[in-house]
């Protein structure tokens, strides 16, 4: 297709905005309002009447339920408005999410409390109640945000100039985006070969074609995604367009210097790139934090009979403590000391020198090897978890010794503490675990710790728990 046609190609051009997201306070008050419901659904469903003080239990429940639905909600997508997918976004989902809360609340304090029954009648109605308020409020926000969108005119129409990876990939998150405001209308290919549009706008390489286009269907954005290093097309486009009212963006490819994405964050009313800095937001690192804390709890109360006989075990077959502290790295160079079952027998180590399991080692015991096979040595690190000093899922700690010997070999290596260390993590689930033998294998492992940073998500943490319970604790590498 050459220039000339795409410049009397016409295009379908949206004419209303695709969805629009409430703006930051709105998201606040959204939140506010679903914990009123879920108080107000308690207070409302027939009042529990069953044995004396399960009232009491009855409230713990109610509060757990505020917290996991204040930290779950978000997490779910429960505060983003779109036109499509309304049945799931604003029913289904809110039902099955709060569903969920409400099971866990009652399984924790249930836990914690045994012989602790709610009322059927009250537990049943709350779920209702506060159910059905929790959807009726989405169908609210949706039909009010849709209708201020319709009133708002035209969906933002976007000519973006650009090519290669960080063109594609700008393209890919605008059409892929199910609340994108924007609508891709042309491209300009800057690119020195001839290849085929990337998406069903149409290309451009005649500068005056494109221009044209831009023009004749009002186009409403100009999105320059470019090098820094190409000034000289950045300066031509913006002399192009200087006589249209055209808003005209700058998005920068940083691919070659930045380290994870290169997303903009906002510095008191400055805009920045991040080159270098942690890839997980603040809001992020907070829900990680408190589902560590939770999941970290329940999992001690889950194994706390495990946690009781493996401490026994040990105690009755080597001499030495339980318990094997060591100084390890965590979140942004801060040191602490990692919990583990001592798995070997009690040595002095050369100073400054860490030696690392290998097969056969004779320094580990018999309950120890078997310890170290299934993973049962790495349980108290859910202490650690609780102290604040992991994470469930993570880039794995390494001893400091190996700390300072790897990252100056291995590009990247210390990027793995922008985060706190995991019990188990993308790596591990995908082999990278046990002895490092090669500087290989630790390459491998620093890929796969960057790629869980760069791509972080509670929907993959989720995934890599699943994988280390089912395939990751009995590996032929631990040992």
């Amino acid at each position: 297709m050459s220039a000339s046609d795409e410049t009397t190609r016409p295009v379908n051009l949206p004419s209303q905005i695709d969805s629009s997201a409430p703006p930051p306070n709105g998201k606040l008050f959204a939140r506010l309002l679903d914990l009123l419901i879920i108080f107000v659904g308690a207070q409302i469903a027939t009042p529990s009447r069953g044995l004396p003080g399960q009232t009491g239990y009855d409230s713990a429940m109610v509060a757990f339920a505020l917290l996991f639905a204040f930290v779950a909600f978000p997490v779910f997508g429960m505060y983003r408005t779109m036109r499509r997918h309304l049945v799931w976004r604003c029913i289904f989902a809110p039902g099955v999410v709060w569903l969920g809360v409400l099971g866990a609340a009652a399984l924790l304090v249930c836990t914690l409390h045994r012989s602790y029954a709610p009322s059927s009648a009250w537990f049943s109605e709350w779920a209702l109640f506060s159910g059905l308020g929790i959807i009726a409020c989405r169908l609210l926000v949706s039909a009010l945000s849709l209708r201020r969108a319709d009133q708002a005119g035209s969906a933002c129409s976007v000519a973006i100039v650009g090519s290669g990876a960080h063109c594609r990939q700008l393209l890919r998150k605008v059409e892929t985006a199910d609340d994108s405001l924007y609508q891709v209308a042309a491209i300009f290919d800057t690119g020195s070969a001839l290849a085929s549009a990337p998406g069903s706008a149409p290309a451009f390489r005649d500068r005056e074609g494109f221009a044209a286009f831009v023009r004749r269907y009002s186009i409403d954005e100009l999105w320059l995604a470019l090098p820094l290093s190409e000034e000289k097309t950045i300066l031509e486009f913006t002399e192009l367009f200087r006589n249209d009212l055209l808003n005209i963006r700058f998005i920068p490819d940083v691919s070659g210097l930045a380290l994870f994405d290169g997303e903009m964050v906002n510095l008191d009313g400055t805009s920045a790139i991040n080159l270098v800095g942690s890839p997980l937001s603040s809001d992020a690192l907070a829900q990680k934090d408190v589902f560590d804390r939770i999941f970290a709890f329940l999992a001690v109360l889950a194994i706390s009979p495990v946690l009781l006989a493996v401490a026994l075990s040990i105690k009755l077959t080597s001499r030495g403590p339980v318990l094997f502290t060591q100084r390890r790295m965590g979140a942004n160079g801060k040191v602490f000391r990692i919990y583990k079952f001592r798995s070997m027998r009690v040595h002095a180590p050369a100073p400054g020198v860490i030696k690392q399991a290998t097969r056969n080692d004779p320094r580990i015991t018999r309950v120890g090897a078997f310890l170290r096979k299934t993973s049962l040595d790495e349980l108290p690190q859910f202490f650690n978890v609780l102290r604040g000093e992991m994470s469930v899922v993570g880039p794995r700690p390494h001893a400091i010794e190996h700390d300072t010997l790897y990252q100056n070999i291995v590009d990247g290596y210390i990027h793995r503490y922008r985060i706190k260390p995991g019990i188990t993590g993308w790596a591990q689930v995908n082999g990278f675990r046990g002895e490092t033998d090669h500087i290989e294998k630790m390459q491998g492992r620093v890929e796969h710790d960057l790629y869980y940073l760069s791509n972080w998500s509670f929907g993959l943490d989720m995934r890599i728990v699943m994988a280390t319970i089912f395939k990751g604790l009995v590996h032929r590498n631990a040992y």
